[in-house]
């Protein structure tokens, strides 16, 4: 509590471009949401190419992260992640949205994702903040039992006659 006896609000999250230095919490994060998580290869991949690439920061730790490439007029979100034990506060929000501001500020038309059909959260989500679905991989990520596919979602960033 303050002088005035009212609790005073949590510091915001903050974002800031992922660093090599940041892969250790990154992968601690990726271990502990994912069943088949991305490995240190794929991050440093990511990085090497010069991606955009954020972490999501609160009291200075590592909560989140998440990942674009961007080509000509389309970008991909590649992953987006929240620590689970920080999950259900907005910030997998606050950091797509990051993304698509980002991809927006490249000069993206578009924005594409896939996401897990078993995954009702995410779906939610992308619905919410505008994703459509277009589309289905097959077979398109690893599963306990075989394959299993990718809903693709995608998002419309400019359109004709609309500034």
């Amino acid at each position: 509590m303050n002088a005035l006896g009212v609790e005073s609000a949590a510091p915001s999250p903050s974002l800031r471009p992922m660093r090599d230095s940041d892969l250790e919490a990154i992968l601690a994060i990726e271990q502990r949401a994912y069943p088949f998580p991305w490995s240190r290869g794929i991050f440093r991949d990511c990085l090497k190419a010069q991606y955009p690439a954020w972490v999501l920061l609160e009291h200075g730790l590592v909560i989140g992260y998440g990942i674009l490439s961007c080509a000509a007029d389309e970008a991909h979100v590649l992953n987006v992640c929240v620590a689970p034990e920080r999950q259900g506060r907005g910030y997998g929000r606050f950091l797509l949205r990051a993304l698509v501001g980002a991809a927006r500020n490249l000069g993206a038309q578009r924005v594409f994702l896939e996401v897990r059909p078993s995954n009702p959260t995410a779906i939610a989500l992308y619905h919410k903040e505008g994703f459509n679905e277009i589309g289905r991989r097959p077979r398109y990520y690893p599963a306990h039992d075989g394959r299993e596919d990718a809903l693709v979602m995608a998002m419309e960033l400019n359109f004709e006659g609309m500034s």
